[in-house]
This record gives C-alpha cells, sequence and structure tokens, in this order.
C-alpha cells in the first residue's frame, strides 16, 4: 500500500495524548497522513514510548544542551527535516518555538491550545477560565506565530464549564475536545484546505475551503 504523502513531525514534552489521537486517527483511517518523527525535548517523556509503539522514530533533543533557543531549534529543525515533514504539530511541547522553526516551516507549524483563543493563552488556561469565570471554555487549533497564543487561528470547538468544575475536571473534558478536533483540522491542512489569507491592514486570518 502506498503511504500518505503528508508527513507530520510532532513536538511534544509530556505524556503524548494528543500524539496517541494522531497516531489513532491515522490507524483508523481519519486522517490520510504520516507520522514522520516524534522529537522531544524531554528524554523521559511518555510520548516517546508512544512513538516507539507505533513503530515511530521517537527522537530526543535536550533543550539543556544549547546555549540558545534559536540553537535548539536549529537542532529540531535538522531532525525535521532529515524525516521530510511537511507540517509541524505542537502537542503538549512545553518551549515557544522562535523564528529559526517558523522560517523552515512558513504556515506549517500546527498548535492545540486549551482554551477559546484569544482568551486565555499561556499556560494553566483552564484555570485562567476557572478564575474569570466563564460559562463556556474549549480548544483552538492554530498557526503559529512569533507571539504566545496569537497565531491564525484554524477551528475551535466549545466545552462548557459546570458548576461543580475545578482545575482537573474541566482539564480533562477540554483535552478530549483537544483529541477529537486536531486530528480533523489536520486532515483538512493534509487535503490542502486551509489558506491564510493576510487582508490589507489587517491581522493573518485563516480560510478553510469546503467540499472538493
Amino acid at each position: 500500500m502506498r503511504e500518505p504523502a503528508f508527513v507530520l513531525g510532532v513536538l511534544v514534552s509530556g505524556s503524548g495524548t494528543n500524539l496517541q489521537a494522531i497516531l489513532d486517527a491515522i490507524e483508523a483511517g481519519d486522517l490520510k497522513a504520516k507520522v514522520g518523527v516524534v522529537v522531544s525535548n524531554v528524554a523521559t517523556a511518555k510520548a516517546l514510548d508512544r512513538a516507539k509503539a507505533a513503530r515511530v522514530p521517537a527522537i530526543v533533543v535536550d533543550h539543556k544542551a544549547f546555549p540558545s533557543r534559536e540553537a535548539f531549534d536549529a537542532a529540531v529543525v535538522e531532525v525535521l527535516q532529515a524525516h521530510r515533514v511537511d507540517c509541524v504539530v505542537l502537542a503538549g511541547f512545553m518551549r515557544l518555538v522562535t523564528p529559526t522553526v517558523l522560517d523552515a516551516f512558513p504556515n506549517r507549524v500546527v498548535n492545540v491550545h486549551p482554551a477559546l483563543l484569544p482568551a486565555f493563552p499561556g499556560v494553566r488556561a483552564q484555570r485562567q477560565a476557572l478564575e474569570y469565570g466563564v460559562s463556556i471554555s474549549g480548544c483552538t487549533v492554530h498557526f503559529v506565530d512569533a507571539g504566545t497564543d496569537t497565531g491564525p487561528i484554524i477551528a475551535q470547538a466549545p466545552v462548557p464549564v459546570l458548576d461543580a468544575d475545578d482545575e482537573a475536571t474541566l482539564t480533562a473534558r477540554v483535552l478530549q475536545k483537544e483529541h477529537e478536533l486536531l486530528p480533523i483540522v489536520l486532515q483538512w491542512i493534509a487535503e490542502g484546505r486551509v489558506v491564510v489569507e493576510h487582508p490589507e491592514g489587517g491581522r493573518p486570518r485563516v480560510r478553510v475551503r469546503i467540499g472538493p
């Protein structure tokens, strides 16, 4: 069987549940892509075990071994390019990427964030949502730019905030929605349906083409 032409490189730092969602979607045939390599800056990340179980190359690039973020990112880019990656997915990757990565993969670096951006960027988004008192939270899949969770939004999915919620319960429900949304968006990208537009005088925005 011919392998999918669309190759993903997934950057991880932790347990890798979004990586697993991607692998499961590929196995089910819902995502017509291949994970070419998984890269982690943490040698003990469980995500590496998930990659190995799926027979995906799992590579550690320790950020502590590099004198700067740019030097670390250059090493990551070298790995991604060696595996002929078309799109880079940040799946629980706890590092801010620099233009070294963004310039190597323009409009091809995707992140999933556990809030309805532009609300609650950065870390502990679910705690931020609870402290603010919102009734609806959710997740966002977006392209990455040089800011913190400021890149063009591709898709969002809402999650209700329940009266009994604490940070752990809300986090779990939002994470489940991430697992659903991220593979769908990656399939759109693989199909060439996602276009970044640059309106004159405005912020970049995403248009998703519907239909064949």
